[in-house]
């Protein structure tokens, strides 16, 4: 079911560097949500942290390094012992944006993390991505986009394609940035400083479990849509947002080393005949809040 969720939301990631009139240069967020699972009346209290920084440095007027550092933290109990459990990811962001001609212009950028519970740092912490993006520019107001993402994990590879569109109304009150199927914002602005809107957030990842001394792993298949209002402040480069959504996050826990090899998305190209050590989460409500320092480009 959640796989049939994930191909019908595959319709946006509007990513903080790509073909658009403004740049996310810091972004904090906060979630929260309690998760059930289908098997019984179990509950799990989820909070989810997120703090994304960028530095792009102009090299020439046709070639811009891009520098940032990504820091997730979720902890929630997994249903698996006991004890509440914090999954964290840290990633360096690293790569270049360059204007190939004829209003072309292409984004590479490397993706180093380690992903795990940080009971101590090993080599099954560490995961390698990469992304490559394609970018057509037709107008001021709208351009086009596609590419591929795929990352190491620790139940194999996993790769996900990319196409997106950013798109800005005439009178600068609604824009669409999206490129599927990871990040999502469509706003519409209904004075100068206040605006409401939706956002997507998808992901497909993966977290070593070394307080197990490494034997297992958690794969993590989230979806979380929210309505959001928003308000501006010092001319709108400082954005707070409120958000209420549908959480449809799963967590599942697999012993280290039972691997799928390429994974599509979520599908298995080779099948899934693993065993799951835990149950299955269902979907919830949840409640967050966004604070993001924006620069205009």
């Amino acid at each position: 079911m959640k796989k049939a969720i994930i191909l019908l939301v595959f319709i946006i990631l509007g990513s903080n560097m790509y073909a658009q009139d403004y740049i996310d240069l810091v972004k904090v967020s906060y979630n929260s949500a309690t998760l059930g699972n289908i098997e019984n009346d179990e509950e799990t209290t989820v909070g989810n942290a997120l703090a994304e920084v960028y530095f792009p440095v102009p090299i020439n007027d046709k070639a811009v390094v891009i520098a940032g550092f990504t820091y997730e933290n979720t902890r929630l109990g997994l249903g698996f012992t006991d004890d509440r459990t914090n999954l964290i990811m840290t990633r360096l962001n690293l790569g270049l944006k360059i204007k190939h001609g004829n209003d072309w212009s292409g984004t590479y950028v490397a993706l180093p993390k380690f992903a795990s519970d940080f009971d101590g740092i090993g080599g099954e912490d560490f995961q390698m991505g990469g992304l490559a993006l394609f970018e057509k520019k037709y107008k001021a107001k709208y351009g086009l986009k596609f590419g591929a993402y795929m990352s190491s994990e620790n139940f194999g590879t996993t790769l996900t394609p990319l196409v997106g569109v950013w798109y800005k109304s005439s009178d600068s009150k609604f824009y669409v940035n999206a490129t599927l199927p990871i990040r999502a914002d469509v706003n519409y602005s209904l004075t100068e400083y206040l605006s409401v809107g939706a956002n997507l957030l998808t992901s497909v990842k993966s977290y070593n479990l070394a307080q197990t001394e490494s034997l297992f792993y958690t794969q993590e298949e989230s979806i979380r849509f929210a309505l959001f209002t928003s308000y501006g402040f010092l001319d709108n480069n400082l954005i707070l947002r409120g958000k209420v959504g549908l959480d449809t996050t799963d967590y599942g826990v697999y012993n280290e080393g039972d691997t799928v090899g390429l994974q599509v998305l979520t599908f298995q190209v080779g099948g899934d005949d693993r065993n799951r050590l835990n149950a299955e989460f269902d979907s919830s409500i949840f409640v967050g809040i966004d604070l993001i320092f924006r620069a205009a480009l």
